[in-house]
């Protein structure tokens, strides 16, 4: 018997494992994917929906698919009391998360996109700062070596990681003093959003599926209310498409299993997530748009490999 029980729960580990590296690698390739995705959606060059619809219909479609697991007889039993103080925390998640999509948007006036995808890259650090100050996760000298790596291969890579027939070589950065300041707000409000996140599904001894259907009630609930404040050119639905629609469900997939990997593991794993769905972005930008690799890719890759070398493989 304890032969069988041994060689049961090797299996049964060797699956865990399996199934997080697949959840991983998923997350990897909806990362990547989500900027080529956009810009299949644009007709003329230009996005022809509504940004605010898509980030309801996101928050709609997360809470759509983590009710069921609330139904009698799913896997994870609900506590017998349950109250608001539960959800509470909850609302202030989902007003940092809804904060900081409307930066996002505000911060294209005082800054091209060029200079805010160099500079957004910043948010690595900050997100490692506050997981470090608090969630008092001490990470060491080495650590914090392979996350400088990783903020290294993001500037590379959005420097000039890729090039199209007839570029000019070199990425020329303007932004505004206005455009700097936002970025700070936005990087701070990036990482506090993230690790506050952490910080409430690790406090709480509840069911991750109930506490997905607390952030995203409150999201849908906040987007809704912003959608309807700021209004909507056209039909909500205006300019949707298929693609539009995969942009949608891949997100809504991407944010369950986000809300996983900060539960079950930390907001560095995302972090090394998001650096090395760079890979997943340039193929899928070779093949589509015909767009070109340079050094600076290449530079990217080698950071990113060393980066997870330092954080993950030396002891």
């Amino acid at each position: 018997m304890g032969i069988l029980g041994n060689a049961a729960g090797s299996a049964n580990r060797l699956l865990h494992r399996g199934l997080w590296a697949l959840m991983l690698l998923l997350s990897v390739a909806i990362y990547g994917s989500h900027a080529p995705l956009l810009t299949l959606c644009k007709v003329d060059g230009a996005i022809p929906f509504s940004s605010t619809s898509v980030v309801v219909l996101v928050e709609l479609t997360k809470l759509a698919l983590s009710l069921p697991f609330l139904l009698p007889g799913a896997r994870e039993p609900l506590p017998a009391a349950l109250s608001w103080r539960h959800a509470a925390p909850f609302a202030l998640s989902a007003l940092l998360y809804a904060a900081n999509n409307n930066l996002v948007v505000h911060m294209q006036l005082f800054m091209d996109p060029s200079t805010f995808q160099v500079l957004s890259n910043l948010k690595i650090v900050s997100t490692a700062l506050l997981y470090s100050l608090l969630l008092r996760r001490r990470l060491g000298a080495r650590r914090w070596l392979a996350l400088l790596l990783l903020l290294a291969a993001g500037v590379a890579y959005s420097c000039g990681g890729l090039r199209g027939h007839g570029d000019p070589r070199g990425t020329r950065l303007h932004v505004t003093p206005v455009g700097l300041l936002l970025l700070s707000v936005y990087c701070l409000i990036s990482g506090l959003s993230a690790v506050y996140t952490e910080a409430i599904l690790k406090s709480q001894a509840l069911p991750l599926s109930l506490q997905n259907v607390f952030l995203y009630f409150f999201g849908v609930l906040l987007n809704l209310m912003g959608s309807v404040w700021s209004g909507v050119e056209g039909g909500f639905l205006e300019g949707f498409s298929p693609w539009v629609l995969l942009v949608v469900l891949s997100q809504a997939l991407n944010g369950l299993i986000m809300s996983v990997v900060m539960k079950h593991s930390s907001n560095i794993t995302r972090l090394f997530v998001i650096s090395c769905s760079i890979l997943v972005n340039a193929l899928l930008s070779v093949a589509l748009f015909n767009l070109q690799l340079t050094l600076l890719f290449f530079v990217a890759v080698a950071c990113i490999g060393l980066a997870v070398h330092l954080y993950y493989g030396v002891t």
